[in-house]
């Protein structure tokens, strides 16, 4: 059964552009009441405009200790958070960039773990809570091209497992939504071909879609997660010749 958005809060980290403008749309357009964070204040002030339900604008470094603490103050009581916040820059070991290699590390997985310490403890202790984190189809095993941003991504799937082993039982879900390529201004960076590549709104239909069940994870597109699924169980040796 499809739940009630109605008057229910969620803070959107990320929301800025790409997949999570998209994911805003579809969930102000279900009824649910949003805030929506990023960096940069003019594009969020942009989005909610656009938005048919309440939207509160709340720009948010997740680089900064100071600036997080500061949005959950402002954020306060929420029924849900969905990470969606990203950087990604192409980057193979031939062209190994330690501090861009870092940022990414820092954004990606750093922000949600950030972020994540002020509002895991604030849901435990209104004993209800929803937690979307969003990962990638790069997490799954070693890709060409993904130093640094594959680590930040795997990183993102194991502290969903972990959330999900430890609030079991607390009254918060955690789900881990899998994307393959989504087109943004991050994949525009690829000058490679990119198999099953989804509009933003179509990746933001498949994340609403899972928030609509208990699942603990999806993974999209269907048929191109199915090749990273099953390249989980190849040899080493075998990997390497499908993608090297």
């Amino acid at each position: 059964m499809t739940p009630d958005w109605s008057g229910r809060r969620y803070w959107l980290v990320g929301a800025s552009e790409g997949l999570g403008r998209a994911l805003a749309q579809q969930m102000s357009a279900a009824g649910a009441e949003l805030i929506l964070s990023a960096r940069t204040a003019e594009r969020l002030e942009s989005l909610a405009a656009t938005l048919p339900g309440p939207a509160q604008v709340l720009p948010m470094d997740v680089t900064d200790p100071s600036s997080v603490q500061a949005a959950v103050e402002a954020a306060g009581r929420i029924d849900g958070l969905v990470w969606l916040a990203g950087v990604y820059t192409p980057m193979t070991a031939q062209n190994f960039d330690p501090e861009v290699a870092a940022e990414m590390i820092a954004v990606n997985l750093g922000g949600a773990m950030r972020v994540l310490g002020h509002v895991v403890p604030l849901m435990l202790a209104q004993g209800a809570g929803h937690l979307v984190l969003t990962g990638s189809l790069s997490a799954y095993r070693g890709l060409p091209g993904a130093i640094g941003y594959g680590a930040s991504k795997a990183g993102i799937a194991s502290l969903a497992e972990s959330l999900q082993v430890d609030l079991r039982g607390s009254g918060i879900l955690v789900q881990l939504a899998n994307p393959g390529f989504i087109e943004t201004r991050l994949t525009a960076k690829n000058d490679f071909s990119m198999p099953g590549l989804m509009r933003p709104d179509e990746a933001a239909g498949h994340i609403l879609r899972l928030m609509q069940t208990r699942r603990a994870s999806a993974a999209f597109p269907g048929w191109f997660a199915a090749f990273f699924r099953l390249g989980r169980f190849l040899p080493q040796s075998l990997w390497l010749r499908l993608v090297g």
